[in-house]
């Protein structure tokens, strides 16, 4: 075995299912170690990690993983194709990485290949079916998915795609290689144990966002982690350092849009078409975060998105700085 196996990962936390798709990856590749790109304290909801970085580093290198390296926090909380695009150019930039994996509701590359090229070379016609869409009112990711849907026309197997998280992310992988010229060579492995976020328990395995819900819930997960991360995790419950969600920061948030000038807020990343109007009047006018994102959100602008800017307020990360 000699090679290098990339992953981009969160794990939050590393679970069993991480396990399984390190295992497989690593056997249909015949690599002998691996560099995992991670996100560090938030991640790329728009929201906190479960714990720390460095706890979830001792996570996956203790699960199996050679190398963790940190995605920028500017590409971690960015939107799917800017959070590929960072941990591709990274991986890429290494010279040593072979193979990246990762996982997928569809299970196979040829088709996603398909919906990358046509998104990385965005066609006229695409275009255009795009631009009809965002006219009606959608979000963008919204009236992606709608034409291409049309640009394919009835085959199903493309016009799900982008029905499906993890298939988003893989698209916007393939589309960063590309871009970047690499010679990484891209497989995916089916993720058919559990939904992205579902909140089942299947075969001791169960998806990140179910684990953090029964975290919340003060459930057991001993049967859902591998011993190492549970250890970890209990040490981390144990002595109050597990964050929940965003809600943790709601004052600050809040404060910090308060603060702001109106063009201020039109320089966070993501905001556009006068949002920054909407922000900060309903910033002045509600005291929870649960209230300030629901009188933000509309069709257009989807609760991650508002997550990521109401991040990016807060750690003072405008279009300026980068």
């Amino acid at each position: 075995m000699d090679g290098i196996l990339g992953i981009v990962s969160e794990y939050n936390p590393f679970h069993n299912g991480h396990i399984h798709h390190l295992e497989l990856s690593k056997q249909l590749t015949k690599t002998a170690f691996t560099v995992a790109v991670m996100s560090g304290n938030f991640v790329q909801r728009g929201d906190t990690a479960l714990v720390d970085k460095w706890t979830r580093t001792k996570m996956a290198l203790k699960g199996g993983i050679d190398l963790v390296l940190e995605l920028p926090t500017v590409y971690a909380i960015s939107s799917a194709e800017n959070f590929a695009d960072g941990a591709i150019k990274i991986l890429n930039s290494l010279g040593v990485v072979d193979y990246l994996s990762f996982g997928s509701e569809i299970g196979e590359i040829s088709p996603l290949n398909d919906v990358a090229s046509i998104l990385y070379k965005e066609p006229k016609e695409f275009s255009s079916l795009i631009t009809t869409q965002l006219k009606s009112g959608l979000s963008y990711p919204r009236a992606r998915e709608i034409a291409l849907s049309q640009f394919f026309g009835t085959s199903k197997k493309y016009t799900d795609i982008l029905n499906n998280p993890n298939n988003i992310l893989g698209v916007e992988y393939l589309k960063a290689i590309k871009k970047h010229r690499s010679h990484i060579k891209p497989l995916t492995i089916k993720r058919d144990y559990s939904d992205y976020n579902s909140k089942t328990v299947k075969n001791g395995i169960a998806s990140a966002t179910a684990i953090r819900t029964m975290i919340q819930n003060n459930k057991n997960v001993h049967r859902v982690v591998p011993f190492e991360t549970y250890e970890l995790l209990d040490e981390a419950i144990e002595n109050g350092k597990i964050i929940p969600d965003l809600s943790v920061f709601e004052k600050e948030i809040i404060y910090t849009l308060r603060r702001m000038t109106l063009s201020e807020i039109a320089l966070l990343p993501d905001v556009s078409e006068g949002l920054e109007n909407r922000i900060k009047l309903t910033a002045n006018n509600v005291n929870t975060l649960e209230d300030l994102i629901s009188n933000i959100k509309t069709k257009r602008y989807t609760q991650s998105r508002i997550q990521r800017i109401l991040l990016y307020a807060l750690l003072n990360i405008s279009r300026k700085r980068y």
